[in-house]
């Protein structure tokens, strides 16, 4: 017996189901209590997403070797009719109130009031700690100067921000801390409404949601175990990718095991024996679908981006613990409820049921007229579509647009740049040996970026940290260029001058995610192919499968910036969205290619290939499109969070999914498959007769 008929025998026999069931419930107490403290095991800031190479990183590392480990907040107090002596006694108040009650590294400067008298700023240099106790003491700060997260003015008649690198990272974390359950919320309300819709039984929806939930708590309790003891990076983004990928691909593995298991509970009496046989046969298709993304994410593991890097593990957890509970936890719930589960529309052995007749069978036979002509159009759309990448700009997204909505700091970044020169908040940290420190003002002064140099009190041993206001704001395209600018005249000076601060940690965010792209995009084409090569034991129907899922990543990504600047009114693009995109949209539209051509090809072994591709059309178009519609609605969600890079992810992958499910998956392959003929299996011989 194969290894997977093995396993189609333990949840699916008289007592293996029982075992299975009590198997699963002790991972759900088990994983239950471990899953709680993903929060706790997240790193959010974004110097832990970036190599140790990094010079921006290397800056950090000398700064708290010299005993600097602050993220400064700064708090901006504006008046319009100009501070009163009042005002500035109360700004003082605060600052003693903070700097009693939040930890902080160094010295707090007083109270430095703008040149028009209408604003003052208070940097209070917080002391960097782990996980979301940073956000904590964000919380605690605003609520002493009375802005509450909110801004604005408060009872004095004193309008109140906290900012700075302190208040932008606390309005991160304070999305982080409530994604997961808005996440779960929304996810769990969106997959209950289409299992409903589509098996239009009040029982049947339940049983995938309580497999796809066990599977939920199991990888997020992997992943704290990864975090705990292999070193893995998680952060918020890739937690709540989490949620949706297990919730949407749990459930399409559940609606093509459902659905198989409904035809053979059409031929067979016995339900167990029903069961067994849907494992068996439907069972490779999920393996090596789960397989592929599990691969496919895996390959991310070579990124220098840490966020990236991380993503990968994450990924394959969350799908490898939904393989296993679609094939063990839901077979047993399955075969315990029996055939009731499908009421009212409960499937009758015996009863004559041609699941060819449906509109899947329709639509392939109109296809099969002019099958030339429909891929040709097919593709002729979609490849107009990719002319929208040409307003695609992935240079990385500016502070103002990481948020949709303006949080508080943002809010305050905007006053500060009011009342105060551009960059006052966020300077450079140029760290410097001593014996260089003046060649090194020298080149900052002379630089036409640089609006004013000062020396840091965090200087400490022989090196010095001078502070450097840039000209521009610090996240738009001319800092960048400064930056880059200024390390290569650095260098010159020194080898050991380094160039750090928020804007330094962007560009190099931005430069790695440009490595990380060249590097693994190849790499993950690479390994798909070779799998459905594998699968399929085949090479012409691999390489049309894999260019029409790159085909529709490319209109998918076209459309999407099309929508970003057009309709939501963002020109920009994170820079790590146009790999991510490509690792869900390959992996996971790979995934409807392996359940559509796994059956063709079992079909074309009886039937021949032009039989076989409209039979398996015909009983796989339902489910695929089911899936697709899941999935698609799974992460749709993610474009309510207030984020702008899961707003943008969510909406490609969501179009880029539906793409896959009702054009490509059902017109566009079905038509180059009859088109091509038996030749699409070389080099094997699959098809029946002269297809072969």
């Amino acid at each position: 017996m194969t290894a997977l008929g093995r396993l189609a025998t333990l949840p699916t026999g008289r007592r293996g189901k029982w075992v299975a069931l009590a198997l699963w419930l002790l991972v759900f107490v088990v994983g239950g209590m471990v899953a709680g403290r993903l929060e706790q095991v997240q790193q959010n800031d974004a110097e832990s997403f970036l190599p140790a190479q990094a010079e921006s990183v290397r800056a950090l590392d000398q700064q708290r070797q010299a005993g600097n480990d602050a993220l400064p907040a700064v708090i901006v107090y504006e008046r319009s009719g100009g501070l009163t002596p009042d005002d500035l006694a109360a700004i003082a108040d605060d600052r003693e109130s903070i700097l009693a009650a939040v930890p902080v590294e160094g010295q707090s400067p007083p109270p430095i009031p703008s040149a028009d008298g209408a604003a003052a700023q208070l940097v209070i240099p917080l002391a960097e700690e782990d996980g979301f106790e940073l956000g904590e003491d964000v919380k605690q700060v605003r609520a002493l100067v009375g802005s509450d997260q909110s801004g604005g003015d408060r009872a004095d008649g004193l309008a109140v921000y906290v900012t700075g690198p302190g208040g932008l990272q606390g309005d991160f974390l304070a999305v982080f801390e409530t994604i997961d359950s808005s996440l779960l919320i929304a996810t769990a309300a969106i997959v209950v409404v289409v299992l409903l819709i589509t098996y239009r039984s009040p029982v049947l929806w339940l049983l995938p949601l309580l497999a796809v939930a066990a599977a939920e708590v199991s990888a997020r309790a992997l992943v704290v175990l990864l975090a705990d003891y292999a070193g893995l990076v998680v952060n918020g983004q890739s937690a709540a990718i989490l949620s949706v990928l297990v919730f949407g691909a749990g459930t399409d593995y559940a609606l093509l095991l459902v659905s198989r298991y409904r035809e053979e509970l059409f031929r067979l009496q016995d339900r167990h024996e029903a069961m067994r046989v849907a494992v068996r046969q439907a069972g490779p298709a999920v393996l090596a679908s789960g397989g592929t993304v599990v691969a496919g994410m895996l390959c991310l593991l070579v990124a220098d981006d840490a966020a990236v890097r991380g993503l990968g593990p994450v990924a394959a957890a969350g799908i490898l613990m939904a393989m296993a509970s679609m094939l063990t936890f839901l077979p047993a719930l399955l075969v315990l409820v029996g055939r009731p589960a499908f009421w009212p529309f409960v499937p009758r052995t015996g009863v004559v049921h041609d699941e060819t007749a449906t509109l899947w069978g329709r639509l392939g036979s109109r296809v099969a007229r002019r099958p030339r002509a429909v891929w040709l159009t097919t593709a002729a759309v979609l490849g107009v579509l990719w002319f929208g990448l040409g307003t695609l700009d992935a240079g990385g997204l500016t502070n103002d647009q990481q948020f949709r909505g303006t949080p508080e700091s943002i809010a305050g970044q905007q006053t500060l740049a009011e009342h105060y020169p551009v960059g006052t908040a966020t300077p450079l940290n140029v760290l410097t040996p001593a014996g260089q420190a003046s060649a090194a003002t020298s080149v900052l002064r002379d630089d036409p970026g640089i609006r004013q140099v000062v020396p840091s009190s965090a200087s400490a041993g022989d090196v010095l940290q001078l502070d450097a206001v840039l000209a521009d704001p610090p996240d738009s395209d001319a800092a960048y260029d400064t930056v880059e600018r200024l390390r290569s005249s650095l260098d010159t000076v020194s080898e050991d001058v380094l160039v750090g601060g928020s804007t330094a940690l962007n560009l190099d965010v931005q430069s790695i995610a440009q490595r990380d792209r060249l590097v693994i995009i190849p790499l993950v084409l690479l390994v798909v192919l070779v799998i459905i090569v594998t699968l399929l034991r085949a090479l012409v129907a691999p390489l049309l499968l894999l260019a029409t899922t790159v085909l529709s990543f490319g209109a998918a990504l076209g459309l999407s910036s099309l929508i970003f600047q057009y309709l939501l009114g963002i020109d920009s693009a994170d820079s790590s969205l146009p790999l991510f995109a490509f690792i869900f949209l390959v992996a996971l539209g790979i995934d409807y290619n392996i359940f559509l051509m796994t059956r063709v090809r079992e079909e074309s072994q009886r039937l021949g290939t032009r039989p076989g591709m409209l039979r398996g059309l015909a009983v796989t178009g339902g489910v695929i499109t089911s899936a697709g519609i899941v999935l698609a609605a799974t992460f749709s969600v993610l474009g309510a969070l207030p984020l702008t890079f899961l707003t943008q992810l969510g909406l490609t992958v969501a179009l880029g999914v539906l793409l896959d499910a009702l054009i490509v998956r059902s017109v566009l392959v079905p038509a180059l498959v009859l088109d091509i003929g038996g030749r699409v299996w070389w080099p094997s011989r699959v098809a029946r007769g002269s297809e072969s």
